[in-house]
């Protein structure tokens, strides 16, 4: 018997009462499980089998799939499903961790990430565009690409009150040492949304959503969070396109 608790990213139906899930856990990456007889009326693992479930599952495994045994709800996250935007943020938010997490490696820190995030947006305490940003800048972080956001490179100069920032390396250039052209793969900034980023891949979780910022500099942060994050994971998203669209 495996133990463990998780989030429940995606589910599948299969047949007329079984279906797949995926699990976000702590020690194991993501699981697929299979539930069997989730889709009865009666069906004893229901509510901690749902999406964005966060429950202590018990399963089974055989060869190489894992089947649940049975599950116990520590939080459901249920009122994500009061705001269409916000449950298609969640949504995209789950995609991108399904894509990025690494089968069979410690993921606390990520989980951590996920279940703070979505704290916040189901009670409403941060605007939507803040927790996305922190989301995707924390997230590719936490998986290996943290940008270079200690100095200009050429001058070293650490506070600069314009700055070029490339989306490609994470790397960023004072507006005197930046002798490139303003295109897709360099974003201007200023010093405020440099000092945002710095917190939000430096700051402690107890800190990670205690940030303010201006429209202007959200707007400006907004955009090089997610260029960034498509960029290094090389993939678009359709929970993405759905979310912008409403």
């Amino acid at each position: 018997m495996i133990t463990a608790e998780g989030i429940v990213l995606k589910e599948r139906s299969v047949g007329e009462q079984d279906k797949f899930i995926d699990i976000l856990t702590k020690e194991s990456g993501v699981l697929e499980v299979s539930v069997k007889g989730a889709r009865k009326i009666n069906g004893k693992s229901g509510s901690s089998t749902q999406l964005f479930a966060y429950s202590r599952f018990c399963m089974n495994k055989r060869g190489e799939r894992f089947y649940l045994n049975s599950a116990e709800p520590i939080h459901i996250f249920y009122d994500l499903r009061s705001s269409l935007t916000r449950l298609s943020l969640a949504s995209y938010f789950a995609e991108v961790l399904r894509f990025c997490t690494v089968p069979e490696a410690r993921n606390n820190d990520i989980l951590r990430l996920f279940l703070n995030t979505l704290h916040f947006l189901e009670k409403g305490l941060r605007e939507e565009k803040l927790l996305k940003v922190v989301f995707e800048l924390r997230l590719m972080s936490e998986i290996g690409y943290m940008p270079d956001i200690v100095a200009c490179r050429d001058c070293g100069l650490y506070e600069p009150e314009e700055l070029f920032f490339c989306i490609d390396d994470g790397g960023f250039y004072c507006a005197e040492c930046f002798g490139g052209s303003e295109d897709n793969n360099y974003l201007k900034m200023k010093l405020p949304v440099l000092n945002a980023v710095r917190h939000i891949v430096l700051a402690d979780f107890d800190r990670l959503f205690n940030f303010r910022a201006s429209e202007k500099t959200m707007q400006t942060l907004a955009a090089a969070a997610e260029s960034y994050l498509i960029s290094h994971l090389e993939r678009s998203f359709r929970t993405l396109d759905f979310y912008k669209s409403l």
